[in-house]
């Protein structure tokens, strides 16, 4: 029978022209549609997003899945399938994945990540492999890749870092600390205009002394 505004009575065991389908067929789930005020029963071969298929002895129903964000549920509290713009993990819809889990973007699911241990103490201050001799140099901390990623093209977070420091020891011993280039260059320069400024000085005593 066909009731109008109401679904087709397709698959119902009975129906009625205000609410629809009222019992459904052994193995067709029951779902009772809303539109504003207004409600009525369909029977469905699968359940519509939001819902998943509840087997009774009495009727098989839709219930309403219960878990924030889902599109689809394999029951009303794991998620099989997550709305747009959020990842699956564990029956859960998530905006981004948990520590310890990285976003497979193709399938929109959240799997096991690059696990890595703890950062070792920085090490010691050196400079082309020296610990003396220089002023400034790099320091270096590493950590340890305990547990690989489930997929080769989630990558691991950095396992190696560096920082600047400053010397203990700024001269080497048994040996002459050499000054920088800039600074000797600095130096030279300085050391030239006095000599040239002390023979001009020379000159021109040399020539006040003839004038007169």
């Amino acid at each position: 029978a066909n009731y109008g505004p109401n679904p087709i009575c397709k698959g119902c065991l009975s129906c009625s022209k205000d609410n629809g389908c009222i019992r459904c067929q052994h193995k067709l789930f029951f779902f009772l549609r809303r539109e504003g005020m207004r409600q009525y029963g369909e029977c469905l071969h699968s359940c519509p997003s939001g819902y998943y298929g509840l087997r009774t002895p009495d009727m098989n129903r839709c219930s309403r899945c219960r878990i924030e964000n889902c599109d689809s549920c394999f029951s009303r509290d794991f998620c099989t399938k997550c709305k747009t713009g959020f990842y699956s993990h564990r029956g859960r819809c998530f905006r981004g994945c948990p520590a310890g889990f990285a976003a497979l973007e193709e399938l929109m699911e959240c799997v096991e990540g690059c696990e890595v241990g703890q950062w070792s103490e920085w090490g010691t201050c050196s400079r082309n492999n020296k610990t003396c001799g220089f002023k400034w140099g790099l320091e270096t901390r590493t950590r340890q890749i305990v547990k690989k990623p489930a997929k080769d093209t989630i990558p691991c977070p950095t396992i190696a870092e560096s920082r600047r420091c400053k010397m203990a020891v700024r001269h080497c011993p048994g040996g002459k600390w050499r000054r920088p280039a800039k600074m000797k260059d600095k130096k030279k320069k300085k050391k030239n205009l006095m000599e040239r400024a002390q023979k001009q000085h020379s000159i021109f005593l040399a020539t006040d002394k003839t004038s007169q």
